[in-house]
């Protein structure tokens, strides 16, 4: 009877584990489904971010100071995660876009400066990015005036005529292509161990050149244009507070994946083109190249697929925010699920950056370099403004309600903030007055190092 009882027991107890397995189980295919529902603006915008700007100085970066500077992606994560966390929240919560909560909160002159700001700074962005493209296709011997049309031309089919969620699932599908960065730098066989080694302590110089670089790469990581981007992503995606949880989780993937393939690229040029002595590359294209004879013609290529992917992506991604930025601004109808007829403006707008923003990259002898410099000083311009209407807007109780900023995140939302401005400033100062920067940089390590 003992043991029949004993057994009986056993039983009972193996049924209640397996429920609660089960239970579990079920919990958790529930919150990854979630996850899976709400994913996609924060991944997409900050992968974006490495566009073809982006490329070209985190190469000049590993190509010139080798591993010294991966220290700095630390902090770079950080600041890109709070910056985009407050407008996801502000988005899930008001379920408005940022333009809107602008216009709305600041009146229309504020938001007149936000569209024009938006539309010549993107404009140059697009360039650049169409500028990415012609030189990608050229280290695979395609001509420009053949690989930039197609480009713009299927950039243009995919958002007139696609819905959100298939632009989106494409557009998560090109975040995948970035892989390419870490198959290059692993054949370009780097001291991983010196790597992570600068990657957790920082080695610091004091000289212009660094400083100036150090600048750069934040600047080019976090652009205003991306903030308008990402709040509209949640709005149009419909996510409520309920899934703020998994907004933000999304955020901070997107965040994080960002800087692990700056991390790869970094990581390439460092191993292959500074140890080689090629440290004076100045652009994406000429480190694609360089890498061919140091690491191999697949890691090149690779590294070239790369720079194509990340320019067509960005090339898509920046005219639809600014898109976004006006037609909100102006009280448009905006949107990838309405259709032509029902917002006719956003595709109008869509359409006319496209053909412009690829229109001046086949103009023989166009000023691309200038181009690209003067979409930098435009984004360090704008950057100042649009954050500190962002942490304004985010405090507000009678809007945000209890989702307003805890003090410590206040503190570390105005400290990045704070740094971001005065880095972009000094990068607007050098970019526009190089030897000026060179010259203060000498003068603080003769007197002050």
């Amino acid at each position: 009877m003992n043991v029949w009882a004993t057994l009986t027991d056993s039983l009972a107890a193996w049924k209640k584990r397996g429920t609660n397995l089960s239970r579990r189980s079920s919990f958790w295919r529930k919150r990854i489904a979630l996850f899976l529902a709400v994913v996609g603006p924060g991944l997409i915008t900050s992968n974006v971010d490495n566009d073809a700007g982006g490329i070209s100085t985190y190469s000049q970066a590993g190509a010139q100071f080798g591993y010294t500077l991966l220290w700095s992606l630390i902090p770079m994560t950080i600041a890109l995660y709070v910056s985009e966390e407050m407008c996801a929240r502000m988005g899930v919560v008001t379920g408005k876009g940022l333009s809107d909560l602008i216009r709305e909160e600041f009146g229309f002159r504020s938001t007149f400066f936000v569209m024009v700001a938006a539309l010549f700074v993107d404009l140059f962005n697009t360039v650049a990015e169409f500028s990415g493209v012609a030189e990608a296709s050229e280290i695979m011997h395609v001509s420009r005036y053949v690989s930039v049309p197609l480009a713009a031309i299927a950039v243009w089919l995919l958002v007139v005529y696609g819905s959100y969620r298939i632009v989106e699932k494409i557009f998560l599908v090109a975040c995948g292509f970035y892989l390419s960065y870490v198959l290059s730098a692993f054949l370009a066989k780097p001291d991983w161990m010196l790597a992570a080694h600068q990657l957790v302590i920082p080695t610091l110089h004091f000289n212009a050149p660094y400083l100036l670089m150090l600048t750069g790469l934040v600047g080019t990581t976090i652009a205003p244009w991306q903030f308008f981007y990402l709040q509209a992503g949640f709005v149009e995606k419909r996510v409520g507070p309920r899934q703020y949880k998994h907004a933000r989780m999304d955020v901070l993937v997107g965040s994080i994946s960002c800087m692990i393939i700056v991390f790869f690229i970094i990581v390439c040029c460092a191993a292959t083109l500074n140890v080689h002595g090629l440290t004076n590359i100045t652009s994406a294209k000429e480190a694609a190249q360089a890498l061919v004879p140091l690491a191999g013609k697949w890691a090149g290529w690779l590294f070239a697929f790369g720079l194509l992917n990340a320019s067509l992506f960005a090339a898509s991604i920046l005219p639809l925010s600014t898109a976004h930025v006006i037609c909100e601004g102006l009280g448009f109808e905006a949107g990838l699920d309405n259709k032509f007829k029902e917002a006719p403006a956003f595709y109008s707008l869509y359409t006319a950056l496209i053909v412009v923003g690829a229109g001046i990259v086949l103009i023989p002898k166009a000023p691309l370099w200038k181009i690209l410099i003067y979409s930098q000083v435009g984004n360090g311009i704008w950057l100042p403004v649009v954050l500190i209407f962002i942490l304004i807007l985010i405090n507000r109780r009678d809007l945000m309600g209890d989702h307003v900023n805890t003090l410590a995140f206040n503190v570390i939302a105005w400290t990045a903030s704070i740094i971001m401005i005065i880095l972009t400033l000094v990068l607007i100062y050098t970019s526009i007055v190089p030897q000026v920067g060179a010259e203060a940089g000498a003068f603080i390590h003769r007197h002050f190092f």
